[in-house]
């Protein structure tokens, strides 16, 4: 019989279906989630669907999987990601068969994505020098494998991104009879670009320190100025690649850039606040709230909306940083839910490359209270949340038009009007935000009213 296991880290929205395409495989008794403290609701949705859920002893998905291997109560184990969603039909039985029918002691995974950045990159020039033979497996960092517990319970599972060639390593020096199946197309999210790095780092160590510890006589590492000298090429060589790549940082305006809404400034201004909280607290349907809450601006002239928005305060230093992330290759633009006529006035304050917005509808310089939603916030069939209105839209709509993945994206708001966008992003960041569940889905949190921190996460 076999055992599926599943290392977690917040992963509530694709772990019921992993589970259940694990239990409903022939052959499969047991399955289990480790989970890696998640902070969302990963560990009840599992046992729901009749996972046997642990806790890591440590945080690391290699700590994960020899927990999960200690606990298994089969021979044979699956590992499987738990943020695929779906697995191709015959994945399990594909790793499997070949140990079932005892020809292999271990098996790896390819499937239907050109191999990552990293490995051709990193892992397989490296892999070229130390461990030639192990050039006959495609994709080398496939986190997709079975294997004898007897096996798993002898390596020393890595904690970082070097995990899973340093499984693969251990059962080469193991002298395991291994075999690479092709289990079909997946989707899986792409790494973000900034963990390339620290992924390239980790894996080259990984290959580097597996090669030094196996006592091969044609390996010299006597000088360990030529390991550092190969390690440094590869990274160099990822980190030109990075380079070339289009990248995009996207900002909310109204309490982002700007210290304040620009709605209730203009409402403390003009003194209609009242009616600005009647209407927010009568109205749920997000476009008859744009559009009530745009009567209120009928009658102000265009000077006299840019003054107030002249009148509000800029995060300090915002200017001097969206000049250096342009210096460095990134688009920068403002995705916001408030006025076009403002969200340009900002962008150009601030030099950035665009700014998607509703249009507040001006005739002779004095708005009509009339407002037009643009299509790009409205649901599509690409759309990649179920509301009617979103930014992420927008942020879709203008990755398409600069050729960028999501993957490649920074995202940087703080209501829940921004939570999209910040799940959905390579990189999430909730700024100076009181909203809990935004800063918990965040990638990071910001908390102090500057932008220098995005200095130290891009490149």
């Amino acid at each position: 019989m076999i055992t599926v296991i599943i290392p977690t880290l917040n992963e509530e929205e694709n772990i019921a279906s992993v589970v259940c395409f694990a239990k409903a495989q022939p052959h499969v008794s047991e399955v289990i989630v480790v989970d890696d403290k998640s902070l969302d609701n990963t560990v009840s949705i599992a046992k729901h669907h009749g996972a046997r859920v642990i806790t890591s002893t440590k945080l690391g998905k290699g700590a994960s999987m020899k927990d999960g291997v200690f606990c298994a109560n089969n021979d044979i184990i699956v590992f499987l990601d738990g943020d695929i969603d779906p697995y191709p039909h015959y994945t399990i039985k594909l790793l499997t068969d070949p140990i079932l029918q005892e020809d292999i002691d271990f098996v790896k995974s390819s499937f239907n994505r050109n191999a990552g950045r990293v490995t051709e990159l990193v892992a397989k020039p490296l892999l070229s020098i130390f461990f030639p033979d192990l050039l006959r497996f495609i994709q080398p960092l496939s986190g997709m494998i079975a294997g004898k517990k007897t096996l798993f319970q002898q390596l020393d599972f890595r904690d970082d991104y070097g995990v899973d060639i340093g499984i693969l390593i251990d059962m080469y020096l193991m002298n395991a009879r291994m075999r690479e199946v092709e289990i079909g197309y997946i989707e899986n999210k792409s790494k973000p670009w900034q963990a390339l790095g620290r992924m390239s780092k980790e894996v080259a160590q990984t290959i580097i320190l597996k090669a030094a510890s196996s006592n091969n006589p044609h390996y010299n590492f006597e000088e360990l100025g030529v390991l550092n000298e190969i390690r440094s090429q590869m990274e160099f060589a990822l980190e030109n690649q990075l380079n070339t790549l289009e990248k995009l940082v996207v900002f909310d305006m109204d309490n982002t850039l700007l210290k304040g809404r620009f709605i209730d400034t203009c409402a403390d201004h003009f003194g209609f606040k009242k009616e600005l909280m009647n209407i927010r607290s009568s109205e749920s349907d997000a476009i008859i709230l744009t559009k009530r809450i745009a009567t209120l601006l009928k009658g102000k002239t265009i000077h006299e909306l840019i003054q107030i928005a002249d009148q509000m305060e800029i995060i300090q230093g915002t200017k001097e940083i969206i000049e250096e992330l342009k210096r460095r290759g990134y688009i920068v633009g403002i995705i916001s839910d408030s006025y076009d006529s403002i969200t340009n006035h900002i962008k150009i304050k601030l030099g950035m490359d665009f700014s998607l917005s509703n249009e507040l509808e001006f005739s002779k310089s004095i708005c009509t209270g009339e407002v037009k939603i643009p299509s790009f916030l409205f649901s599509h069939a690409k759309s990649i949340c179920k509301h009617s209105l979103c930014k992420t839209n927008a942020l879709l709509s203008i990755l398409e038009k600069y050729n960028i993945s999501k993957e490649n994206c920074i995202t940087i708001g703080d209501s829940m009007n921004d939570l999209c966008m910040i799940k959905e992003a390579g990189l999430g960041i909730a700024f100076c935000s009181r909203d809990e569940l935004v800063n918990h889905h965040a990638d990071i949190v910001i908390q102090v009213p500057s932008f220098s921190e995005l200095l130290n996460l891009t490149k």
